[in-house]
């Protein structure tokens, strides 16, 4: 079993001075910790992978493709692989899951 805590997570994130953080691979997924403080910009394009948002603490609002929506702790967003996609208007620092599929390259 491979068990995390966020704030372990979190942790390591800021040590390593970055914004992403992945602490998780195997074969068909990845898994890292996003963050982008309030007021930030997301400087992310299309990713080659599917991927799922799970947001864990903050607020902002995100777009996919053409559609836009607002989310906050406990929202859960799909974002099809080519895809582009950015959150914006970052009201609360954003804690952010990643999970890709097929991992990250």
């Amino acid at each position: 079993m491979k068990a995390f805590r966020l704030d372990e997570l979190e942790q390591e994130r800021v040590a390593n001075d970055g914004a992403y953080l992945q602490f998780l691979r195997e074969r068909n997924m990845s898994v890292g910790l996003y963050a982008l403080d309030a007021g930030a910009s997301d400087p992310q394009g299309p990713h080659a992978q599917d991927e799922v948002y799970v947001v864990v603490s903050g607020r902002a609002s995100i777009t996919v493709g053409t559609e836009t929506t607002t989310v906050g702790r406990g929202s859960v967003v799909y974002v099809p692989a080519g895809t582009p996609h950015k959150f914006h208007h970052i009201s609360e620092d954003l804690r952010v899951l990643v999970v890709f599929s097929p991992p990250e390259s």
